[in-house]
């Protein structure tokens, strides 16, 4: 299982290409820029699956309409963020100075449940890990050893937590019991910004200080 991080929109939102030996791919948090995003595609040689959404910040889901139309492909996000595909105050765009709201088309499946997922030739692993927003979720590769966290925890931070539905202790928590129960090796894949490991946010992250 390999995966490719491409910066995307004016936030430099992640969005993140998971593929594996058949060449098939998972496109997760198309923030933005979907002729950039399909050249990346097609420069790997991969077909895309699905789309899963980590949360519905209107960074993290400018392209989705786009991408899925292009492809033929499925969405996915967390029940909770159901409605905040088509609501600019919800996602957040009504609030940010931004030429227009950002809409998209509601998602195709709900994800309800903690656990492990399959989509397509795909298995991983879904934890809750909300705070930054209450639909939050990270996309756990148990064997390939790499989580993709959205925006809860980052190279020596986390998540803001002022957004509508932000919870500074809940994001403390989620980080704690699910991100840092991993083993120390695994990759994480944040949202903005660089790559890190869990071992290395447990031993310098400032806001982890004592976890």
């Amino acid at each position: 299982m390999k995966w490719k991080q491409i910066p995307l929109g004016p936030l430099q939102t992640n969005c993140y290409i998971v593929y594996d030996e058949n060449q098939s791919c998972l496109i997760v948090d198309p923030g933005d820029n979907p002729k950039k995003l399909a050249s990346v595609l097609e420069q790997l040689e991969v077909k895309p699956e699905a789309i899963v959404l980590t949360h519905a910040h209107f960074d993290h889901i400018g392209a989705v309409d786009r991408i899925r139309d292009k492809y033929g492909i499925k969405v996915y996000i967390h029940e909770k963020e159901k409605d905040w595909l088509s609501d600019p105050a919800l996602n957040g765009s009504k609030h940010f100075m931004l030429n227009e709201p950002i809409k998209a088309r509601p998602a195709d499946h709900l994800i309800k449940y903690e656990g492990e997922m399959s989509i397509g030739s795909f298995k991983f692993e879904v934890f809750e890990t909300p705070g930054h927003s209450p639909g939050s979720i990270s996309i756990y590769f148990p064997e390939a050893e790499f989580v993709l966290a959205g925006d809860a925890l980052f190279n020596g931070s986390i998540g803001r937590t002022d957004l509508p539905g932000g919870n500074h202790n809940q994001l403390i928590r989620s980080i704690h019991e699910k991100l840092l129960a991993l083993p120390e090796q695994t990759e994480v894949l944040p949202g903005h910004g660089p790559a890190t490991t869990i071992g290395l946010e447990m031993d310098s992250n400032p806001f982890l200080n004592g976890f």
